[in-house]
């Protein structure tokens, strides 16, 4: 199987062993808070997930290497911002009719940066928790919508095949990339558009075999007599005095900062 970004990395680390729940619990609040506080705060949010990483035993370079495909997006973000937020402009600009601000430079970098800290919040929860963890501790949290009908089994399903389909989708395109190279195609070298052009032809394929997959799979639930509805595990889920303690700090901290 081909690695793809936030992949579960097993260390037994006291993060891991933390119920499921109790991480999607604190990744929301951590994600409240990250789209309505102050930079100081963000900042701190920015040492708080040092911390996790460290305390997971996750190698800071798995932890970039993850981080690695989603860095294009805060810096069109910053670009965006930077080129087209109307302010004071920066010295030596404006020049040949292009104007770069200094209240651009601020709203784009704190935007970029509130970003990057959602995705790795969310990168930290893959690679701390099993997908299968994720999906339990999901339908869990989501039991009482059964009230007004919603059926949460079925929600949570549709998530976990989700989930599972993501590595399969990375090994996809790996194979896919290295069968159009074998017949010349260049992803590295040319001119931009060209190698856009290249890396488009990847789509119609990765599609196709996507879609086969997806078909693959319905039949094989259909042979095996899949039906919409509760399902049994193994061992049910237990939340131990740590991980209340931690859901209690989570959701004080949100509703303070958020108040």
């Amino acid at each position: 199987m081909v690695s793809c970004p936030g992949y579960y990395v097993p260390s037994g680390s006291p993060v891991h062993a933390l119920d499921p729940r109790v991480k999607l619990i604190v990744a929301i609040s951590l994600c409240m808070i990250i789209l309505q506080t102050t930079p100081f705060f963000l900042s701190a949010i920015g040492v708080l997930l040092m911390a996790v990483i460290f305390m997971s035993r996750l190698s800071f370079k798995s932890v970039l290497l993850a981080l690695k495909p989603a860095l294009l997006l805060p810096i069109l973000i910053l670009l965006l911002h930077l080129f087209f937020t109307r302010g004071i402009p920066i010295p030596p600009f404006p020049l040949l009719h292009i104007s770069i601000t200094y209240q651009g430079l601020a709203t784009g970098a704190l935007l970029a940066w509130r970003f990057l800290l959602l995705y790795s919040s969310a990168i930290l929860l893959t690679m701390v928790t099993l997908p299968s963890e994720i999906i339990r501790g999901l339908e869990k949290l989501l039991k009482p919508l059964e009230l007004f009908r919603i059926p949460t089994n079925d929600l949570a399903m549709m998530l976990s095949i989700a989930l599972r389909f993501i590595p399969i989708i990375y090994e996809e395109v790996a194979k896919i990339r290295e069968a159009q190279s074998a017949r010349g195609a260049n992803y590295q070298t040319g001119e931009p558009m060209r190698r856009i052009r290249t890396a488009a032809a990847l789509f119609m394929p990765l599609t196709v075999n996507t879609c086969s997959r997806a078909e693959e799979l319905a039949a094989a639930m259909e042979a095996r007599g899949y039906r919409g509805g509760p399902r049994t595990y193994l061992s049910e889920l237990t939340m131990k005095p740590a991980d209340y303690l931690i859901v209690a700090l989570a959701i004080v901290a949100a509703g303070y900062l958020l108040r």
